[in-house]
């Protein structure tokens, strides 16, 4: 089929690639001439493992191309896919600029009969209104269907999660665009679950609230663990096999961050509370994971008892591994936290220093893990990326002033570490 995906960010840009990787012939439209003369080259803004692989193949075949015409892509295929970007607003509304603007600029150029299809993360009821503004700014008259089919994409993991998916979601008020839909994923060998387009904008909501919910409730039973003496990742495994449950973000560590969770927690409450039904529980999600910070940076302020001038190396600044993100990044808002108090903050990540590098101009960073051992009181884990598991720690120790590991993620041997003579600190352990 004949594609074409509006916004050549994140979940555009993974979701085109993806769709050419499977046969189907796909342009990608974005207003931004550098970043499309960067992926006409070759070249990836972002990181993402197999991403840039699957691109440059599906260029070199004619299957995928770049082009900063909306007229060029809506032209140019059956169905256009909106995934545009859709930012927090300071009340914690999803502001829709983006996504009302491109509604209209395809009603401009629209000749024949596409459906629209929102891929952007959107509140309930924004299908009604996109539909609403193409028919207003549809000057030839063009037959046109709207329906929605959320992503569910991870950060670090992808391509993997659109290739092969746990479930395909599309919100459909018409049965011609619901048949589309289903010919666009026969190849990915996934359940389709055919919705209405309320309650398919609904599930995304839905479903990121309740993982966040999982990360929030394991770290508030950390806290008890640590009350209590108990050890989480015992409990978190009894908890997990129990199949109506499940042991996935059952993690406790610093709590979660990233461009989605925060986002759309916000926007879930703000969305319930339009619609006359506050969404309390939400609210306590959030109180948890920002005093989740707070109980980390205290571990270490009664470690140290002043933190001002204290050199203090950071493992990780993307909000989680194999990314380069760094948007809501808890490990970002620690940095500046311990930098608030004066410290000497020393980071390094595999793939995140360039972008993390402006949001903390007071922290040094390294080229090597190992080098933010050297003269450090203590060395923070704060993204899970699995070489920090295998560095040398029996000789990293020496280059400390103070063997003092706290481990945010709890990714390390905690029995292993403190018979190298390590001071180690994690969650819930």
């Amino acid at each position: 089929m004949r594609l074409s995906i509006i916004g050549s960010g994140y979940v555009g840009l993974v979701t085109g690639a993806c769709f050419a990787e499977v046969g189907h012939h796909v342009v990608c439209v974005d207003n931004d001439s550098e970043k499309v003369r960067m992926l006409r080259s070759g070249r990836v803004p972002i990181y993402e493992p197999g991403l840039e692989e699957i691109i440059r193949t599906n260029v070199a075949t004619g299957r995928l191309r770049f082009t900063d015409s909306i007229e060029d892509g809506v032209e140019d295929s059956e169905v256009v896919f909106i995934a545009v970007p859709t930012p927090p607003l300071p009340d914690g509304k999803v502001d829709l600029t983006y996504i009302e603007k491109v509604a209209r600029e395809i009603a401009g150029v629209l000749r024949g009969y596409r459906v629209i299809v929102d891929k952007s993360t959107v509140p309930v009821k924004t299908g009604e209104k996109v539909a609403e503004t193409i028919s207003r700014y549809n000057r030839a008259g063009a037959e046109f269907d709207v329906v929605s089919n959320p992503e569910f994409l991870r950060e670090g993991c992808a391509v993997a999660d659109l290739m092969r998916p746990d479930r395909i979601v599309i919100g459909a008020n018409s049965d011609r665009a619901a048949a589309l839909m289903k010919r666009i994923y026969e190849p990915f060998h996934a359940p389709i679950y055919i919705t209405d387009i309320n309650s398919a904008e609904l599930i995304k909501h839905a479903a990121n609230s309740f993982l966040a919910l999982k990360i929030s409730y394991i770290n508030a039973v950390a806290a008890i663990c640590e009350a209590s003496g108990a050890h989480i990742d015992d409990v978190a495994d009894g908890m997990g096999a129990d199949k109506r449950i499940g042991r996935d973000f059952l993690n406790a560590g610093l709590g979660y961050g990233g461009s989605c969770f925060p986002k759309d927690i916000k926007a879930f409450i703000a969305i319930a509370e339009e619609l006359g039904v506050p969404f309390g529980l939400l609210r306590e999600v959030e109180a948890i994971n920002a005093a989740q910070l707070d109980r980390f940076i205290k571990k270490i302020r009664d470690a140290l008892w002043v933190l001002k001038e204290k050199r203090i190396g950071v493992l990780g600044l993307a909000f989680k591994a194999n990314t380069d993100d760094v948007r809501s990044s808890t490990a970002i808002a620690l940095c500046k936290r311990l930098a608030d108090e004066g410290a000497r903050v020393v980071a390094y990540d595999p793939q995140a220093m360039a972008k993390a590098a402006p949001e903390l101009p007071g922290v040094e960073m390294r080229g090597r893990a190992e080098d933010v051992f050297d003269g450090a009181e203590a060395v923070v884990i704060a993204t899970e990326w699995k070489e920090f598991r295998a560095l040398p720690w029996a000789s990293l120790k020496g280059q400390m002033v103070t063997p003092l590991i706290f481990d945010g993620r709890n990714i390390l041997d905690a029995g292993a570490l403190r018979q190298l003579g390590y001071r180690y600190t994690g969650v819930g352990r």
